[in-house]
């Protein structure tokens, strides 16, 4: 059993409250590096790096004062081998003394040296140190950046894959390297439920499945059992939830140090020996000499997962020695026979843990890039049926896929498919404290409560109920012991107020991400209710004990205390009520493996800081002296174009040539003397004083270029004006003498005074554009313009902006009738009627005369 304290978890903090923009997910393996980005807007896939390539090698390195990441940094191992830093997650969280250390010694060159905690850090060639927290943390940042330039904004929050198996050691080391870069935990999500998301998010389950994720990575192997299975409505337990699936993890099985990384040093260790029995020579210490067999051994090992046999060549491997061996399968996988048996274990131990067989299982599925070699698919196929096994998953990108589609299932600014995981821990999860001594000179007990077994659930909590009256400590020795401070002082105040019965209760949660912590700690009590309604129910003995939530665990002091609950007591508690619980000070110690402090975790964000600032200071340094150099050869070839048709000839005058070839000649001596010493403010300034020079050349040009344009456009808007106000005049006549015909005055839509104000605007403009235009036509391509392409543009955009104020103007409203004119439209009516009548009657109409 492996125990895990309580753990007081500190820099996993929620951000319910916090919306988030994008979130960045990393899927940080042994040999490979693979990102992806959730952006608002932005097609959602696996990130690229600077070589436009889908995932990058986890390696980070120097050439000299250069680092470099990637590839970049794995191509220089050879030549640099102290300064080239691989397979850095076997060193995560691993004391210097351990197994782990001894194994990344025997697969990488790193020179590596004990920190104060205990832990890893590697040396470079120079005598620097870097914590393995800080070189994951140069990934970290160096994918960070990849995305922020994908993204063009800044990007905060991140969510990473780790192993199922890793312990709350490694699994704060891998926030600390996430704090140090710079970035934020959102979460950290166990890779093989980041693949069954990746599953789940294009498929249907009407009907609950189960599948094993197996995946066969560089440094080890697991299988994960996953359920995947309808969400119930629970407002109608015979519905489910529309387009929603549940994610249940069941078991998991693993093999921390059977993965491809073991596979290269097979393969690795026969080109050593093969090398060192045909020429005699041990080079097992030539640092050089192992890394170039290891990169070797590493393209060896891809090469005979599709062909039988390969061809190994080192150019001078060691003694100027060119090394070239052929190797087939058959031979490789003799020397990896005691492994091959080894590759199943983790799906059979999944099962077993998850309590299920092969026959409840729909499918094996496979991802990893271990998965690919056919020695493991044939260790597999052995023990499973073919049929079970499936291949329909990205095998590389599954994993970070999964986990960016979960990260944006936590934020509030993405709609993706409702997924919802159940998660479980992997290790027992137990409280050892001493019990309190009753009797002078009595020896304390240690007393072990199991709080989450293997296999609970993830994002659940539970309270430790302890019945203590002094101070006292829970502790496991191998992670953390915390002290519970201020019960006596707490017990005393819950007295004078006349509580009884105190109780110690610590919340113990296990996060979604895998931490163990303690919540808070606190003592309640129980109070006497005096009311008339408490005194009833206690002369009655009716009520019930208080009742323990199933989440509530009353651990060790049941043991000891001797009394018993009669129902008499049942019936005097039931006359009493709570109170506002005491909260108790919590005081965490590591006697063991300690997380990075907060001061060593702002030492190496600073160290970072201080590296990226040294990086980004030497780039404008090279790009300033690059540019400089870049304009003076620009320079020199349009000198040397004498032809008369050449822009630059055209808009120059021979003076100004003159002047820029003597200052490109005096830059060029100044900088082959003084180039080298010189800093970036310096270069500027050499290139400000050429631009100084060539500027009134490039106006003339960009004038020139730019006025036929302009021309047009203030022509143009000449052209609209003219239009429109004759149609305005002509509308404005025709109104006027409708108004007049009927003897009323007709709403206008422009008045005399507006269009007239507006012809001066645009006789204005017509007058201006005519006298700059005809003194521009005399002036030569190679003197200033008198008219700038800037101002035509300006003056043509207020007589656009007046013609589009009257354009816009709203029409009239038509006058409202009056009393005097309704009047009068009803005495004509009613004549009219009486005319009518008349006329239908057989007496003539007699008219008078007027």
């Amino acid at each position: 059993m492996t125990r895990i304290g309580l753990f007081l978890c500190l820099w996993l903090s929620l951000w319910s409250d916090t919306v988030l923009a994008s979130v960045l997910a990393i899927d940080y393996g042994a040999d490979f590096i693979k990102a992806s980005l959730m952006k608002p807007g932005q097609p959602f896939d696996v990130l690229l790096d600077r070589d436009s390539k889908r995932k990058m090698q986890t390696v980070v390195g120097w050439k000299k004062e250069d680092r470099l990441f990637g590839k970049d940094a794995a191509n220089v191992a050879g030549r640099f081998p102290l300064d080239s830093f691989s397979s850095l997650k076997f060193l995560l969280a691993a004391p210097y003394d351990s197994d782990a250390t001894s194994f990344y010694t025997s697969i990488a060159t790193g020179d590596t040296v004990r920190t104060e905690r205990g832990t890893v850090a590697l040396r470079r060639s120079d005598g620097t140190q870097w914590a393995v927290e800080e070189l994951i943390a140069m990934q970290f940042a160096y994918v960070r950046d990849l995305a922020e330039s994908t993204a063009g904004e800044k990007v905060n929050d991140v969510i990473v894959t780790v192993p199922p198996y890793y312990t709350q050691f490694e699994r704060d080391a891998v926030v600390d390297a996430i704090e140090i870069s710079g970035l934020r935990t959102l979460a950290l999500v166990n890779d093989g439920t980041a693949v069954a998301v990746n599953y789940a998010m294009t498929r249907a389950f009407p009907e609950p499945e189960v599948h094993v994720i197996f995946d066969a990575g560089a440094s080890s192997v697991r299988a994960t059992v996953v359920e995947f299975a309808p969400v119930p409505d629970p407002k109608a337990k015979t519905k489910v939830v529309r387009d929603a699936t549940q994610i249940t993890v069941h078991g998991v099985g693993y093999d921390r140090y059977t993965g491809g990384t073991e596979l290269v040093k097979r393969l690795r260790d026969m080109m050593l020996s093969d090398f060192q029995k045909r020429y005699k020579r041990d080079i097992s210490n030539d640092k050089r000499a192992m890394a170039k067999l290891w990169k070797e051994a590493d393209r060896i090992k891809a090469v005979l997962s599709a062909n039988q046999e390969a061809q190994a060549t080192i150019e001078s491997l060691a003694y100027d020695i060119d090394y070239k061996g052929k190797f087939s399968r058959s031979e490789f996988e003799a020397a990896c026979r005691d492994l091959k048996s080894r590759f199943a274990v983790p799906i059979r131990e999944a099962l077993v843990h998850a309590g299920l067989k092969l026959d409840n299982v729909s499918s094996i599925i496979f991802t990893g890039g271990a998965s690919r070699t056919p020695m493991v698919q044939e260790a597999v196929r052995s023990e499973f049926p073919s049929t079970k096994l499936a291949f329909n998953v990205n095998a590389d990108e599954a994993a970070v896929l999964g986990a960016a589609l979960h990260g944006a299932g936590l934020s509030r600014q993405f709609k993706t498919k409702d997924i919802r995981i159940a998660d479980i821990g992997p290790y027992d999860i137990q409280a050892s404290y001493q019990s309190e001594v009753k009797q002078p000179g009595a020896r304390p007990r240690t007393i072990n409560t199991l709080v989450f077994p293997v296999g609970s659930k993830t994002s659940t909590k539970k309270t430790l109920s302890f019945k203590r009256t002094e101070d006292f400590s829970g502790y496991p020795a191998e992670i953390l012991e915390a002290h519970i401070l201020g019960v006596a002082d707490a017990i005393k105040n819950l007295t004078e107020a006349g509580g009884a019965e105190p109780v110690v209760k610590a919340t113990v949660m296990l996060s979604e991400s895998g931490f163990a912590s303690i919540r808070d700690a606190v003592l309640t009590g129980e109070f006497k209710d005096e009311s008339i309604t408490g005194k009833l129910k206690d002369f009655f003995g009716k009520g019930s004990s208080e009742s323990v939530d199933e989440t509530t665990v009353n651990v060790g002091e049941a043991e000891e205390d001797t009394s018993t609950t009669t129902s008499s007591a049942a019936a005097a508690a039931s006359a009493v009520s709570k109170k506002e619980p005491i909260p108790l000070e919590i005081e965490s110690k590591f006697p063991a493996l300690a997380p990075m402090s907060v001061t060593e975790k702002r030492v190496g964000r600073e160290r970072l800081k201080a590296i990226d600032t040294q990086e980004l200071s030497k780039r404008k340094h090279e790009e300033a002296r690059n540019t400089l150099e870049g304009y003076i050869y620009k320079l020199r070839d349009l000198l040397s174009d004498e032809s008369p048709s050449a822009p630059f000839m055209k808009c120059s005058q021979s003076e100004e040539r003159k002047k820029i070839a003597q200052k490109v000649d005096e830059t060029l001596v100044w900088l082959n003397e003084h180039g080298d010493d010189a800093n970036t403010a310096q270069y500027i300034e050499q290139r400000s004083a050429l631009e100084t020079l060539e500027r009134p050349i490039v106006h003339r040009y960009k004038e020139i270029e730019e006025f036929p344009q302009a021309l047009n456009n203030s022509q143009l808007w000449n052209w609209h004006s003219t239009l429109f106000l004759e149609d305005a005049r002509a509308n404005l006549t025709r109104d006027l003498e409708a108004g007049i015909a009927a003897g009323m005055s007709a709403p206008l839509k422009y008045t005399k005074e507006e269009l007239d104000d507006f012809e001066k605007t645009l006789k204005e403009h017509e007058s201006w554009l005519d006298e700059w235009v005809e003194k521009q036509k005399k002036v030569k391509m190679n003197e200033d313009p008198v008219i700038l392409t800037s101002e035509m543009r300006a003056r043509a955009k207020v007589l656009e902006n007046h013609l589009q104020r009257l354009y816009r103007k709203p029409p009239p409203k038509k006058p409202k009738k009056t009393s005097s004119s309704t009047a009068k439209t009803a005495t004509t009516s009613e004549a009219a009627s009486a005319s009518e009548s008349a006329s239908a009657s057989s007496e003539p109409v007699k008219h008078e005369e007027l």
